[in-house]
């Protein structure tokens, strides 16, 4: 069964940091594009980062831009969201999908419904 669990989420302070990880089970995310998105109380969901199959193509949505930094270990199934200097507004559940692509893809999307695979999500809040 096809299944991507995320982790890494807690409680952080203004300026922080913390490291989400996005682990795929039941399949190899060689084959998939990644995207990260988060959804906010009361806001609709929104993309955060994606990343290619091939990690070659990576893309940040404006108020992550040099904050946030995506990378993928496709040895370990694994796909990363590094977060810096984290701000009350990233507050959200955050939330990894994956999307089918040719072995070697540029492609990635921050468009929710461009991806086939979710996972339950992980909290992220940032308070002082």
């Amino acid at each position: 069964q096809l299944q991507l669990v995320e982790s890494g989420g807690g409680l952080v302070q203004p300026g922080g940091s913390l490291r989400l990880s996005c682990a795929a089970s039941g399949f190899t995310l060689d084959y998939y594009a990644i995207g990260w998105f988060r959804q906010a109380p009361g806001k609709e969901r929104e993309g955060v980062s994606c990343i290619s199959n091939s990690g070659s193509s990576t893309d940040y949505a404006d108020s992550v831009k040099g904050r946030f930094t995506i990378s993928r270990d496709n040895a370990k199934n694994t796909v990363y969201l590094q977060m810096n200097s984290l701000k009350p507004g990233d507050t959200a559940v955050y939330y990894c999908a994956a999307d089918p692509r040719p072995v070697g893809s540029s492609w990635c999307s921050a468009q929710l419904n461009d991806y086939d695979y979710w996972g339950q999500g992980t909290q992220v809040t940032v308070s002082s």
